[in-house]
């Protein structure tokens, strides 16, 4: 994750309903942290699959553009209602949605997006997660989906490795920001291998001791952060997905280039963005600075 001082909170829109929620999101998460927002439009032309007739070609471009500073003041006007006192910038990126996102998170301390995109041309779709290799990400990503329960906790999934760690630390701090408990989940099972559980135990001991070191230091960090373990043996994905139902935000850790979990379809963080019930955030380990 980047450590950089003052880093925005950065989120990519088009021209969907679901990009404005993800703006009022990212918008509350820059209040929450006393840091600035950075809205993001992305855009390739001529657009993907440009079909149009050819007399188009002169002025679509020009409209184009127009259309694309008017969803990017849309977007500005619904941070401003969400978030006033926050610090603004309006950004237009020529090149595709995936890429910007990624150059964008190297600068940010987190990238938000909705989980789908509709409307707008083909080629301007940055609200959607599809493409955004997550686990290139230098920043936390927080996908804006289902309906989080504003009175319910931060959900953490654990299982020991470096990006696990690094998923607690955020998933801490967010709980502390949203005055709210922190339920870190370990589960383990015999036949379920992806990346939130842990290898097969003889005893559940040792399964809370891997919760117990994931969670140390927390409370001399967040002294007020009140923390809730739970060991269960089961799949993973199904357990966090069953907690969603009742969450605020779900917090996950994903593997960095040569991860060969996160990019099976099985992973928890892939499962968990298709089927959580509440936002949901991906982190992966910080790179060397």
């Amino acid at each position: 994750m980047t450590t950089i001082t003052g880093a925005p909170v950065v989120v990519g829109i088009d021209s969907s309903a679901g990009a404005l929620a993800a703006v009022r999101v990212a918008a509350r998460e820059a209040r929450l942290r006393h840091r600035g927002l950075r809205i993001v439009h992305a855009f390739t032309w001529p657009p993907t699959r440009w079909n149009a007739p050819p007399r188009w070609a002169a002025v679509a471009p020009d409209a184009c553009r127009a259309q694309t500073r008017f969803v990017l003041a849309q977007a500005a006007r619904t941070a401003r209602r969400v978030a006033p006192g926050v610090d603004l910038t309006g950004v237009i990126a020529e090149g595709q949605p995936a890429p910007v996102l990624l150059a964008e998170s190297e600068h940010a301390m987190l990238v938000v997006v909705g989980s789908r995109a509709g409307g707008g041309l083909p080629g301007m779709l940055i609200g959607s997660v599809a493409g955004l290799d997550l686990a290139d990400a230098r920043s936390p990503v927080l996908v804006v989906r289902g309906r989080p329960n504003p009175d319910g906790p931060v959900i953490v999934g654990v299982n020991g490795s470096r990006t696990s760690t690094a998923a607690v630390d955020f998933a801490a701090e967010e709980a502390t920001l949203r005055n709210t408990d922190l339920v870190a989940v370990h589960a383990w099972s015999d036949d379920d291998t992806t990346e939130l559980t842990g290898p097969v135990r003889d005893t559940s001991e040792l399964e809370e001791r891997v919760l117990a070191e994931a969670s140390a230091g927390l409370t001399a960090r967040f002294p007020d952060l009140r923390v809730r373990p739970q060991v269960r043996r089961g799949s993973a994905r199904h357990l966090l997905r069953d907690w969603s139902q009742t969450a605020q935000l779900i917090v996950v850790g994903t593997r960095r280039p040569g991860g060969f979990a996160e990019r099976l379809p099985g992973s928890v963080s892939h499962y968990l963005l298709r089927r959580a019930a509440c936002p949901t955030v991906v982190v992966g380990a910080a790179k060397p600075e």
